[in-house]
């Protein structure tokens, strides 16, 4: 049984599976309740099209692609020919259909993607939560599958994660400016790389930071987020297999471990140990640069003066229409002055040369992904100010990464039957390749002992 994208490719490729078959399986979970407002539009037959050449060229002995005609989700931020791109918003509803793909989506595209459709997104990116007050919010799958009631399903690539969750897409295509990738498969129990932001094209996608903003992929493996994160950069990615025992991993206790629920401490720490039994040299640092990340933002930080740039004009004459939480977190970059901006490029310019220097002969850092399981759903409808304390929690750990320019990679490390947590390794950037690599090793030793 196919488990992953790559057991899948396997099948199809000894004879075991057709492609279109996926696509069946495909379309029936996105019609679960695991997948509910999943979706803002579908495209199943234009899949099975995508399938049905993969299947004719296989059995013809004729190469098969990378993506070999598997279900892949694209996020409403992304440009798709021939679709309106809407940003998971009303307000630009009516917009015209794209001309051409974004870069990220025609490599995907290029690699034998079948698109199964368009996923449900936080308005413009704008919230590490998941809600959408226009077209409703995803289901956290994980949580449904347990019967654990209505949670966030994290964001803001709420859509894309739970696609993947549920059985409806084998990858994601979405975001990650503070965490938008990892997050959501933090709280949803899958795999989500969040690569150095220089490695991927972000034209084509409606912006939110274009400082910050990474265009990246959930999976449901490392081995999968490695084959698209090469489809994705335009670039193989040489693997090393090191093994555990070659590698010096560090767990930073400043910042990232402040807060934790109890069952992401008890997973985490279990986590660490885990890895350190299997051979890896696992240590404690302090990092106290870690602690200056709230001061270099004390502006505001770059998301909301650049997604005021992006917004002012429409704002001022559609501000109605926006979500009014989003709409609040952009007129904030209103008030930074062109001083204040330079100063925060500089500061961060600072601060990632002090992190790298510390970071000296470190493969991996290993964090919580996030402080918490997937929160409750309603309470963050109902209430803003727990809503905002909520998105600021979500985002406190990922986005330091973020303003670091670093990569990054989510995997599930919960004991089984619970609602999902995540183990966060990252680095410093350009270190893709390594991060991947250290990851394919914490990740079998989860595995041998789960």
């Amino acid at each position: 049984m196919a488990t992953d994208l790559s057991s899948a490719r396997a099948a199809i490729l000894a004879g075991r599976r057709r492609a279109l078959a996926f696509i069946d399986e495909a379309e029936a979970a996105a019609g679960s309740p695991a997948c509910h407002r999943a979706f803002l539009q579908t495209t199943f037959d234009a899949a099975r099209d995508v399938a049905r050449a993969v299947d004719e060229r296989r059995s013809g002995g004729a190469e098969v692609p990378t993506l070999a005609g598997l279900p892949v989700s694209i996020k409403d931020l992304f440009d798709v020919r021939g679709e309106p791109t809407t940003a998971g918003s009303i307000v630009l509803q009516g917009v015209a259909p794209a001309a051409t793909d974004a870069p990220a989506v025609a490599r995907l595209r290029a690699a034998g993607a079948a698109f199964v459709g368009r996923t449900n997104m936080s308005e413009f990116a704008f919230s590490g939560v998941g809600i959408n007050p226009h077209h409703g919010t995803p289901a956290n799958a994980a949580a449904v599958a347990l019967g654990a009631g209505d949670r966030v399903p994290g964001g803001s690539t709420s859509g894309g994660a739970t696609s993947v969750a549920a059985g409806a897409a084998w990858a994601a295509l979405g975001s990650d400016t503070g965490g938008s990738i990892r997050i959501p498969a933090a709280l949803q129990g899958i795999v989500g790389f969040k690569s150095t932001a220089r490695r991927v094209p972000t034209a084509g996608a409606v912006p939110l930071s274009t400082t910050l903003d990474t265009v990246c992929a959930m999976t449901r493996s490392v081995a999968d987020a490695v084959i698209v994160h090469e489809v994705l950069s335009a670039r193989s990615v040489p693997l090393q297999r090191r093994p555990l025992t070659a590698l010096t991993l560090a767990v930073p206790t400043t910042v990232m471990l402040d807060d934790l629920e109890p069952a992401v401490a008890a997973a985490f720490e279990g986590a660490v140990r885990q890895v350190r039994d299997a051979g890896a040299r696992v240590r404690e640092i302090v990092l106290p640069e870690l602690g200056e990340a709230t001061g270099i933002n004390a502006t505001g930080g770059f998301s909301p003066p650049e997604a005021w740039a992006y917004h002012r004009a429409r704002l001022a004459r559609e501000e109605a229409r926006y979500d009014p939480r989003v709409a609040a977190r952009i007129k904030r970059g209103a008030t930074m002055s062109a001083a204040e901006y330079i100063d925060l490029l500089q500061a961060r310019k600072d601060w990632i040369a002090r992190m790298e220097a510390a970071l000296v002969g470190i493969d991996a850092l290993l964090s919580p992904t996030v402080p918490c399981v997937a929160p409750p759903l309603a309470p963050l409808i109902a209430d803003d100010k727990a809503f905002f304390a909520t998105n600021a929690r979500l985002l406190r750990n990922p986005s330091l990464v973020n303003l670091l320019d670093g990569c990054a990679l989510s995997m599930p490390c919960q004991p089984p039957g619970s609602l999902p947590v995540g183990l966060m390794l990252w680095s410093t950037a350009m270190r893709d390749e390594g991060l991947l690599d250290a990851a394919l090793a914490v990740e079998a030793a989860l595995s041998a002992r789960a």
